[in-house]
C-alpha cells in the first residue's frame, strides 16, 4: 500500500483545509489519466466507490484502482519549489 510521509500528510491536510472540500471526509485523489498515460491529482469530497483510501494522520488520499496498483510499494512525499508551491513526488518504499 502507498506510504505517505509526514511532510506529504501535512501538505495534503493543508490543501484540503484551504479548499471548499469538507476536511472531515475529503482528500487528495490520485487517478490514472488514460489520455496522458500519467497520474492525475485532484481534490475530492469523498472517495469514489472503488477507491482505496489511505489515511495518514488525518490526511486522506484516495487511489483509483489503477493508481493503487501502480503505487502499491511506493512512498508519497512533498516539498515546495522556489515560489513556495507544493510539489508531490513518488519514490520507492524503503525495504526492511
Amino acid at each position: 500500500m502507498l506510504t505517505i510521509t509526514p511532510v506529504a500528510a501535512t501538505a495534503v491536510r493543508a490543501i484540503v483545509e484551504a479548499s471548499e472540500v469538507p476536511s472531515e471526509a475529503g482528500g487528495l485523489r490520485i487517478a490514472k489519466d488514460a489520455e496522458q498515460q500519467a497520474l492525475a491529482l485532484s481534490l475530492a469530497a469523498v472517495p469514489a466507490e472503488d477507491d482505496t483510501v489511505v489515511d495518514a494522520g488525518g490526511a486522506r488520499v484516495f487511489l483509483d484502482e489503477q493508481a493503487a496498483q501502480l503505487l502499491d510499494d511506493k512512498v508519497l512525499d512533498a516539498g515546495s519549489d522556489d515560489q513556495g508551491r507544493v510539489q508531490f513526488g513518488i519514490g520507492e518504499a524503503p525495504t526492511a
